[in-house]
Parts: C-alpha cells; structure tokens; sequence
C-alpha cells in the first residue's frame, strides 16, 4: 500500500505541541500516512523548553520528517520572502496528498506555495484558530483581515473553524467544505477530578491561604489583555483578592510596573510557565480571560472545568461557552469597571460562586477532547481514506 503524504504547517512548535499532538499521532500511526511538519522548531519563549525539546526527538524518533522554516508573525515581515521560497520548494518536491496549516500569516504562505499542488490534486485544509474580523472587533480589523482572509478562500479545499461565529462566517466565502469541531480539545475530566486543598495550595504559592485568587492563563502578550484585570483588581474594595498570572512573554516587565504603580504588586503574582494546569485551577476562586481576541480559549475551558466562574470578554469563541450571569459574566474587553464589579460580586459572595460551579461543568462538557477529536479525525478520513 502507497503511503498517503501529509504535511502540518505552523508557526511555531509550541502550536504542534499544544494543538496538534493528537493528530500528528493519529495521522503518522493511525492512518500510517508519511507525516512532514513545518514550522519553527528554534522558537520556545511561549513554552516549558525542556518539555518542548523532548517532543521534538520524540516526533523525529517516530518518523515524523521535520522541515525547520522561521516564520515571522508579521504578514508584512520580508523574512516570509524566504520562508515562502523554502516551503515551496518542499511542497513541489513532495507532492502531498493533503498540507493542513493553522494560524493567519502562515495559512496565506502555505495556501499560495501551494497553488501549482492544488491543480496536481493536492487537497490543503486551513483550520482558522479564530478570525481577526468579528461582531466585537474593530473597524480597522475587517478593513484589513476580512478581504484577505476572504480572498485566501479560494485556496484552499476545507477550512475548518472552532467557533460557531466563525463556521458561520466562512460558510459564505469561496471554499466549497467548510466544517465546524468544538475547539482543539480539553481533557475536562482530568481537571474536573483534580483534587488539591485550596489552603494549601495557595500557601504554596506564596499567597494568603484564605485569600480569594483570581486566575489568568496565558501568555504575557498584548492580545491576551491582562492589563485590564490589574486596572481592574486595583479598584477592587476587598484587599484580601489577589491575581495570580500563569504565563510567559515580553509583557511581563510592563504589567509589574502597572502593578507597582496602581499600589497593588503585593497582590499581582507572576507564576511563569506552569505544568500544574489542574491544581491551579481547582485553587482558583475566579478565572480571568479578558482576551481582545480568541478563536475559542483553552483556559476559559479549563477554569470552568474546575467549576471556576469566568470573568471574560465578550468576544467570539469565548461566548460559545460563556453564558453572562450563569457561568460568570461577559464584557467589553476595555471594560475596566465592569470587570472590577464583576470581581466584587464573586469575591463577596461565595454561594454564588457555588451555585455558578455546576453551570460551568454542564457549559463545557461539548469541549472535551474525544468530541474535538472525533471532529477531526472523521474530516482526516473523508480526504485520506
């Protein structure tokens, strides 16, 4: 049997490890397809590096051929030049069955080095991890992203969206298979059944063992927005709430001094890259996801499946789980009082907090990994098999 050739294309190796783990295993033993992936194997400032370098050999010992590209972030950056030079001529030399690429500017790369595979049968799925253009987002973001990303439509066979704004949205441009999974997938189970003590725990940390913890995942980038938590924990009426951040990233220095400078950096704790997801979320009181933008959110999962109530944006992909006065409350990403009043609400009263615990359970259960999975693998079947 020919053995059918598929290549992954990301940014970074973080998002193959991160994202893609289930599936590079399924594709390369599963379905026993010739895997390649491309992406930045040299980048590691978002992740735990020595974890990250041990699923590297693992992958590479399994077989998996890795092509090492540097793609820049930016889709202006004349380093793509080269970037797209170099996948091209992996693609032309290949010849894939199917390239399924994630993120923005690596997608327009893939999707136009691709251009001459597609007329030779190559199929190229592109799964969007969330638009740029949405009902919250500004004006300037549908000026730029929409027309490109609608635009790009027309290269590629599949995109797949992990929202329902977003599934909506594609189904109106130029690609003829457009599919919806919910999300990259949570293993909501294992953190629903993490037990820890709270006391203890926090202690740990180096907090209050009585204190209230709000909790943010993720990484120290202007995207993710934990700025306006602490604007928003400095406003606060209880001195007895703290802020813990679980995360890498250029803005830690910027966010301590605007805790320094709003008098609260006793109460701001910089966690670093963590692997305890579920114990810090089972310690948590209340989770922080003041995201400007998201294609679903891993983290807002992942609190809720501790029972955690959210304090979130109201952007899209976080509103498909979110329901605003059950599971916690929703607001304007900028919403510095709506988030401080939110914080007082939770903070003061903890049968609320209770009864908001089972909502969050029955919210995220559509999210679990098997369902995100399945999702996935039935759209591998339909092009490989």
């Amino acid at each position: 049997m020919v053995r059918k050739k598929v290549l992954i294309v990301a940014s970074v190796v973080s998002f193959i490890e991160w994202f893609n783990k289930e599936n590079v295993e399924y594709l390369n033993k599963s379905l026993e397809c010739e895997l390649h992936i491309a992406c930045n194997f040299d980048y590691m400032e978002d992740t735990d590096e020595e974890r990250t370098k041990a699923y590297i050999k693992k992958i590479k010992h399994e077989g998996v051929i890795l092509h090492n590209i540097h793609f820049a972030r930016s889709p202006f950056s004349m380093q793509n030049v080269k970037c797209y030079k170099q996948l091209k001529t992996i693609i032309d030399e290949c010849n894939f069955d199917l390239i399924h690429v994630h993120t923005p500017t690596v997608s327009i790369l893939t999707r136009l080095a691709a251009y001459k595979a597609r007329k030779n049968g190559t199929v190229v799925m592109y799964t969007c991890h969330g638009f740029h253009f949405h009902n919250a987002a500004p004006r300037k973001n549908w000026l730029l992203y929409y027309p490109m990303e609608k635009f790009m439509s027309r290269f590629c066979d599949y995109i797949v969206t992990i929202n329902k704004e977003d599934y909506n949205r594609a189904k109106t441009f130029h690609t003829r298979k457009v599919r919806y999974i919910p999300g990259v997938g949570v293993n909501i189970k294992r953190i629903h059944d993490c037990k820890v003590s709270k006391s203890d725990y926090k202690r740990s940390l180096g907090l209050p063992e009585n204190c209230i913890l709000i909790l943010a995942i993720g990484e120290m980038i202007k995207r993710k927005n934990h700025e306006v938590i602490i604007r928003a924990l400095a406003k606060t009426k209880n001195p007895n709430i703290y802020f813990a951040i679980c995360g890498k990233g250029p803005l830690k220095k910027y966010l301590q001094n605007l805790a320094s400078k709003l008098g609260v950096y006793n109460r701001v704790k910089f966690l670093g890259f963590r692997r305890d997801i579920p114990e810090l979320c089972n310690t948590a009181d209340i989770s922080a996801f003041p995201s400007y933008i998201e294609g679903l959110g891993l983290a807002g999962i992942e609190a809720m499946a501790a029972g955690v109530p959210l304090v979130s944006s109201n952007v899209h992909g976080i509103l498909d789980y979110v329901i605003d006065g059950k599971t916690g409350y929703a607001m304007d990403p900028k919403d510095v009082d709506g988030f401080a009043c939110a914080i007082n609400k939770l903070a003061d009263d903890e049968s609320l907090r209770k009864r908001m615990a089972s909502n969050c359970w029955e919210a995220v259960k559509p999210f679990e990994i098997e369902n995100a999975l399945k999702a996935m693998w039935t759209i591998y079947n339909e092009i490989l098999k």
